[in-house]
């Protein structure tokens, strides 16, 4: 009798820690040739060119919808320092039709693009010596979003 309740426990304890596993994984950059993991990220974030070699943190991010009409909060781990990712958002995102409204170079980077009635924000964070050499964090939402400021009562 104790035997078969151990070995439940153990069956259990097994089957949650291959599930938790999989917890952790999940929602991170698809993995795949460098040309598929562009490919994935190209559909859920439609024109915004992103550094090479960048991946989206999942566990950080939230998207809503795809493609070109996608809205919410991207963080990606940028393989590149924030000096030179902060050069290539300066001159790939004009190329794609994006016009750049602020700018402002410093040790956390802001970068503000209008696009027909979408605005990208970008923020640029130096990495940790573990992690990614720059932390990007692009948030996007329409241009003239009807946001009403909470009332006083």
């Amino acid at each position: 009798m104790i035997k078969i309740h151990s070995l439940k426990v153990s069956a259990l304890a097994l089957f949650l820690s291959a599930l938790l596993g999989a917890c952790a994984s999940s929602g991170d950059s698809p993995t795949g040739t460098p040309q598929e993991v562009q490919e994935v990220q190209t559909q859920l974030l439609g024109d915004m060119p992103l550094p090479a070699a960048s991946k989206i943190i999942g566990s950080d991010s939230l998207i809503i919808g795809r493609g070109d009409n996608w809205v919410g909060r991207v963080v990606l781990s940028g393989v590149q320092t924030p000096t030179d990712i902060y050069a290539f958002f300066q001159s790939e995102y004009p190329r794609a039709g994006w016009t750049t409204v602020s700018a402002v170079k410093s040790k956390t980077s802001i970068l503000v693009f209008t696009k027909g009635d979408r605005t990208a924000t970008v923020e640029l964070n130096e990495g940790s010596l573990a992690g990614p050499k720059t932390v990007i964090t692009i948030t996007s939402s329409p241009k003239n979003a009807n946001v009403v400021a909470p009332s006083k009562r």
